[in-house]
């Protein structure tokens, strides 16, 4: 049988020692800062907080475009010959990421292609789940793997808050008034994926200590989330008492294996300093 080599791209902040231990390939995504480009994953975060503190703006992010999957693909059919590749991309609602790997992938008779419709740590549930799935099952067909892939995206739930609004106002993702009236409320968006799109649809009052404790409880009452695995996403800055507090509770709520991931220069780029988020696949 063919083996099948999964793959996901930087956006999915999926921690080095998952992506080593499971032998997941990722491609990187761009972060382009003083006129250079950097790979996601080449460039330390807080230099990207230091170039804010520095120009009051914020670098810009480019999806990885289609010379880059050719080389990506053609790379891992060299490392693993006569596989299959099974791609599960960043959401097409927020990059050209994805079409960029379709247009790359009219060169192979290998590939498969998912679009997941998340990012950061809902993309890293259900790259997980396909992981899993291959354990599990090590002699399941691609497409039967496809399928199962695809019908558990609906259920891979992302919601975080961002630590900074001031990094929301610099990328456009929220406007001056709505941004002067969170910074003198101390008001702080809830932001999902919904559909594939980032949604904002609640806003939490007072400090990050709060706020956070106030999302888990609000994500674990609104979602059945499968117990065996969660995923807790921080970008730097965050309190280390407000981690051990967020495990505290996700342990008090019967999860098994809880991972901590930090946010990539992708998603820190837009969400700043400070942020938290969950994702965890419903049941």
């Amino acid at each position: 049988m063919r083996k099948i080599i999964l793959s996901t791209e930087s956006g999915a902040d999926l921690p080095e020692d998952l992506a080593a231990r499971h032998n997941v390939q990722v491609v990187p995504m761009h972060v382009i800062m003083d006129d250079k480009d950097y790979l996601d994953g080449s460039l330390p975060v807080q230099e990207i907080y230091d170039y804010y503190d520095r120009t009051k703006n914020i670098p810009s992010t480019t999806s990885t475009n289609s010379h880059e999957y050719q080389e990506f693909f053609t790379k891992i059919n060299a490392d693993y010959p006569d596989c299959i590749i099974v791609h599960i991309g960043y959401t097409s609602k927020a990059s050209s990421s994805f079409q960029h790997a379709v247009i790359a992938s009219e060169e192979f008779d290998n590939l498969f292609l998912i679009d997941a419709l998340n990012v950061t740590g809902g993309l890293t549930a259900i790259v997980m789940y396909a992981v899993n799935l291959l354990e599990q099952e090590p002699t399941l067909e691609p497409e039967q793997l496809v399928e199962k892939i695809k019908a558990i995206i609906p259920k891979s739930k992302l919601a975080f808050v961002p630590g900074s609004l001031d990094f929301l106002r610099a990328g456009g993702r929220v406007s001056n008034v709505a941004y002067l009236g969170g910074a003198l409320l101390k008001l702080k968006p809830r932001i999902e994926l919904i559909d594939g799109n980032l949604v904002s649809n609640k806003k939490y009052r007072g400090k990050m200590s709060k706020v956070s404790e106030k999302l888990m409880q609000d994500y674990l009452n609104q979602y059945d989330i499968d117990r065996k695995q969660l995923y807790l996403i921080y970008s730097i800055g965050l309190d280390e008492g407000i981690k051990q507090r967020m495990t505290e509770i996700a342990t008090e709520h019967g999860f098994i294996n809880i991972k901590w991931m930090q946010a990539g220069s992708m998603i820190s780029t837009h969400s700043g300093p400070g942020g938290f988020g969950i994702a965890g696949l419903e049941v």
